[in-house]
């Protein structure tokens, strides 16, 4: 396991690489690339599950940590912070659910959770990083 430090690092590169993976899994099946849009998903899930991993570790060992920064940045790092936690916490059975009816081959019903999951998962993943960034950045100096 690496030092305990570079684990919000490594979490805010993981939630970049699948945002990254999440667009170009949308991308590809925009224009009809099944292969790619699976290889592209399934990458995206096994990065999320590695951050989610790395993250309850983390905050096992460390507990919570403390905003550092200014009253009015608090503010707006709480405004992205708790939608971003509750949408984190809602995703997790939406995306087994679309990977169970993908994988059932019901892509109908996989349209359908995929339609409200996926703008979740990307938004998860973006605020993912700008809590990185207020958390552990901006308070120390940029």
């Amino acid at each position: 396991m690496p030092e305990i430090s570079l684990l919000p690092t490594i979490n805010a590169m993981l939630n970049f690489a699948a945002a990254c993976f999440l667009f170009a899994g949308w991308r590809a099946v925009k224009r009809g690339n099944l292969t790619g849009h699976w290889r592209n998903m399934t990458t995206a899930l096994s990065i999320s599950a590695l951050f989610l991993g790395c993250y309850l570790y983390y905050h096992y060992m460390v507990g919570s940590v403390k905003y550092e920064g200014s009253a009015f940045m608090k503010t707006i790092y709480l405004i992205i912070l708790i939608p971003h936690v509750i949408l984190a916490t809602l995703q997790v059975p939406a995306i087994l659910a679309a990977v169970i009816t993908a994988l059932k081959k019901n892509f109908e019903l996989h349209r359908k959770i995929t339609r409200i999951l996926w703008p979740v998962w990307m938004y998860v993943s973006v605020t993912g990083v700008m809590v990185y960034v207020m958390l552990y950045v901006i308070p120390h100096g940029i």
